[in-house]
């Protein structure tokens, strides 16, 4: 899995970065088809925005939140995030039903 963690008008420290990790990790680990994850940490006057974008085998996950905190911000990204995840994998997983020529219809 590539993560790529930029950010626009603040400094990405190594604090901000291994705190952004550690909450995808949390997220990675439900689904492991996990390509590729972009994460963009930016800042206009008192909104910090944290924006991600999940490469998972058939589909993009965007994923943005706003808060006066970066943390709260990167919380709030995190936790939209693994709800998206939870629901794109109950729906890919949900497509195996029997046949109906395969189901035993005798009367």
């Amino acid at each position: 899995m590539n993560l790529n963690i930029t950010g626009h008008h603040v400094e990405v420290t190594p604090a901000i970065r291994e705190y952004v990790t550690n909450k995808l990790d949390r997220v990675i680990r439900h689904f492991d088809n996990v390509t590729s994850v972009s994460v963009i940490l930016s800042v206009e006057k008192l909104r910090q925005k944290a924006e991600v974008t999940l490469h998972v085998r058939g589909k993009d996950i965007y994923v943005e939140s706003e808060d006066g905190d970066m943390y709260a911000a990167v919380d709030a990204m995190a936790d939209k995030l693994d709800r998206q995840v939870v629901k794109h994998k109950e729906k890919s997983f949900d497509h195996h039903h029997d046949a109906l020529k395969h189901q035993n219809t005798e009367l």
